[in-house]
């Protein structure tokens, strides 16, 4: 493979200890925003969250063979199925589920690895996926606005302007940070968001730093571990609800694959192979499960790092998954952030949870789909209804699947039983490292 004359460190280029620092630290950043964010949302540790993204970006890099300069974070596409797997189980519940979703990548990287990975992409077309995503997005936002304007008083939920003014301005410095400026920074929107949402909150008094001064400095993370902090049992309706979110993940790791092939100029679907990536994907979900961590997925704020600075090491993103793994440990930040207001998560999900949605509708239109055919207007319009009302299937006592999970399979289903499916496409990894 020839190296891009543009590249400042190609992929096993190793910089040198102060640049390693530097460059590693950038990543932490990139990523750290949305990552600590999924499990305040979903009543997980902050540093549990960041434990595992960091343990879990070490195992892709190894089974991926050190060739693929990717970040693992929090996955929000989880964020409604934990919630629901929580509310019918307890939060181990949602814990033992997202270690069946690893089950789901381990099984489809064999079938990719035996079979090659043409059939997934008949699977999980953007007609399907793109409506999903959007429904991810939508479901989510009666959370943020929920988050963003009302607290909590004597149990009951209460509208509060001094506090939707603190999720404004959180809103609004992320979308200044993204708009108005250049290079990194516009990638690290979450963070400066919510850093200046904080500020705010301070000048208007909102913060309780209680928990900050009692905290000490070093503290290990909250393990929830099977057996041992929760019992569990699993049931068809824990599964319905968060395995077929895999459906979405693994099309999301398709396409960051895809991204990251033409930035680096390599073909990641013939070496290490996509069957690789979706089992180091896979085994940081499983690990990140088995601790009491939020399900892992590639990151494309890591990706967007690696595209303005062209600096592809692998060494920096083992720098950055260090990093994160020690910044679990020290207990001062980690209280600190607990005490970001509910109100400034509210005002960053608005953007958040909009971008979510905005970028399924970003893929149908990247795609060409055509809503002048019947054909992709009847899946798209089932798969959005059926997402956001919340229609559910309820069998027995024993068996529930709504939602999201729902919406992903019947579009699935539509997909493959529909009269009219078009021809095959050319195969966008063939064209991944053409100029």
């Amino acid at each position: 493979m020839m190296k891009n004359t543009q590249t400042v460190l190609d992929i096993h280029d190793k910089p040198s200890a102060g640049k390693l620092t530097t460059l590693s630290i950038q990543h932490m950043f990139a990523m750290f925003g949305a990552t600590i964010l999924v499990p305040q949302l979903v009543g997980l540790s902050p540093a549990i969250a960041l434990l595992t993204s960091g343990i879990a970006t070490l195992i892709f890099l190894f089974v991926t063979k050190f060739q693929v300069p990717a970040y693992l974070g929090s996955s929000f596409a989880f964020i409604v199925p934990i919630i629901a797997a929580t509310e019918n189980g307890g939060i181990g519940s949602a814990m033992i589920g997202s270690m069946f979703v690893a089950l789901v990548y381990f099984i489809v990287s064999i079938v990719i690895w035996k079979t090659g990975y043409k059939w997934i992409m008949k699977l999980l077309p953007p007609i399907v996926v793109a409506p999903v995503i959007i429904v991810i997005g939508l479901a989510l936002s009666p959370v943020a606005i929920d988050m963003a304007m009302n607290i909590t008083v004597d149990g009951a939920s209460q509208y509060s302007m001094k506090h939707f003014s603190a999720a404004l301005v959180t809103l609004a410095a992320a979308v200044v940070a993204t708009l108005f400026f250049r290079g990194i920074i516009s990638l690290m929107p979450v963070l400066i968001g919510i850093i200046v949402g904080y500020v705010y909150s301070l000048i208007i008094g909102i913060v309780d730093f209680s928990t900050v001064l009692s905290a000490k400095w070093f503290a290990t993370p909250d393990f929830l571990i099977p057996g041992v902090h929760y019992e569990f049992t699993i049931t068809p309706t824990l599964l319905g609800l968060m395995v077929p979110i895999a459906i979405v993940t693994i099309s999301e790791h398709i396409g960051h694959q895809l991204v990251l092939g033409k930035i680096v100029n390599r073909n990641y679907i013939k070496d290490p192979g996509l069957h690789r990536s979706l089992l180091g994907d896979g085994l940081g979900t499983l690990i990140s499960g088995l601790v009491g961590g939020p399900p892992k997925t590639t990151y494309g704020e890591n990706i967007g790092v690696l595209a303005i600075t062209r600096v592809y090491s692998v060494y920096v993103i083992g720098g950055a998954a260090i990093l994160a793994i020690l910044f679990s440990f020290l207990g001062k930040i980690m209280a600190l952030i607990a005490t970001i207001p509910t109100a400034v998560l509210g005002g960053i999900s608005i953007l958040l949870f909009g971008i979510i949605a905005s970028s399924g509708l970003r893929m149908l239109v990247d795609n060409n789909i055509d809503f002048g055919d019947k054909r992709n207007l009847v899946i798209s319009s089932i798969i959005l209804v059926i997402g956001i009302g919340g229609a559910k299937l309820h069998f027995y006592d024993t068996f529930e699947i709504e939602g999201m999970a729902l919406a992903a399979i019947v579009g699935v289903i539509l997909n493959l039983v529909l009269p009219g499916r078009p021809k095959e496409q050319s195969d966008p990894f063939e064209t991944t490292t053409k100029s």
